[in-house]
């Protein structure tokens, strides 16, 4: 990459003021992403190949329940138009829920029959019934963000990322139209859990992949679990950090107030983490192409160990 060129991207600004990722990832208790072949609009599900009207509706409806959607491409060239069926994966990021759903569909609209209620709560059976196409997938699966439509740095930091994942685990990463927080570029999504990574190395990419399939999540670039609230995110990982936890479902956040967060693990032990927020300083862009500001970044404090449940 040109080094003029470089200086400029939002991803840059992040990396020289060493921006914390903790408490970034986006929120949604579960993920609906469909193939949609062909050119990506900043705002894919109404500037693509899809049917915008079906588009906006559908993922009004999953914002509604807290659940994402979005589109994905196989890695490679992409064709303005191919006839084909289009790769659907649904995934509940829910502690002790945690799944993932493929299948083909002949076309994208046929997501209206999904029951995203059902994604949400993480009730599999009631998916399944509403979808029949759709299928257990045991192997975790990566998104990587390469939307350069949506941000510059997704696309130049992304594709390469995409390009090697493909050579070294094939058939298990996609690209992704849009997964939030164009500063960390390269970012990845890892379904079913929904921990979310930025800054990402092909290495480390593939590291969190085989920690996945362990159960297990890599703390290098971690922003959160999708599953929490930002708050919940942070405190999630400051409690990984002091105890080395790494089992994706050892974890819950359990409880939050005005400034802390209660995390509790799976035998008992729990912790209240503060957390608190403050302006960025200084001011920084959050996507390139944008003026600076004082966005709000989230400190998780060292957790206090509560009375054994």
């Amino acid at each position: 990459m040109n080094p003029a060129a470089a200086a400029g991207l939002c991803s840059t600004f992040c990396r020289v003021l060493q921006e914390p990722l903790a408490g970034t990832a986006v929120v949604a208790v579960g993920w609906v992403v469909v193939e949609q072949p062909g050119p990506w609009g900043a705002k894919a599900p109404t500037q693509s190949h899809l049917d915008p009207v079906f588009g906006r509706a559908f993922d009004d409806d999953c914002k509604k329940v807290d659940v994402r959607f979005g589109l994905i491409r196989s890695p490679g060239r992409h064709a303005d138009a191919v006839e084909r069926s289009h790769q659907v994966f649904v995934a509940s990021t829910r502690p002790g829920r945690t799944w993932l759903l493929g299948g083909r569909i002949a076309d994208p609209s046929e997501l209206g029959a999904l029951d995203l209620a059902a994604v949400a709560r993480g009730d599999r059976t009631a998916v399944v019934a509403s979808l029949p196409a759709l299928s257990i997938v045991n192997n975790p699966i990566v998104l990587v963000c390469t939307n350069g439509k949506r941000d510059e740095c997704c696309a130049l930091l992304g594709r390469p990322l995409v390009s090697g994942l493909a050579e070294r685990v094939p058939g298990r990463v996609w690209e992704a139209n849009h997964l939030g927080g164009h500063r960390f570029a390269p970012t990845a999504t890892y379904l079913p859990a929904g921990t979310m990574h930025g800054q990402l190395t092909l290495d480390t990419a593939v590291e969190i992949l085989a920690a996945a399939d362990r159960g297990e999540t890599v703390l290098t670039g971690m922003r959160g679990r999708s599953t929490w609230t930002k708050r919940g995110q942070a405190a999630e990982l400051a409690v990984r950090e002091l105890t080395g936890e790494l089992a994706l479902d050892a974890l819950q956040v359990v409880g939050e107030a005005a400034d802390t967060v209660t995390v509790q693990h799976a035998d008992g032990r729990s912790w209240t983490v503060p957390v608190s927020s403050a302006p960025a300083d200084p001011p920084r862009p959050d996507s390139c192409g944008k003026e600076p500001f004082a966005m709000s970044i989230l400190q998780a404090g060292t957790p206090v160990s509560g009375a054994v449940r």
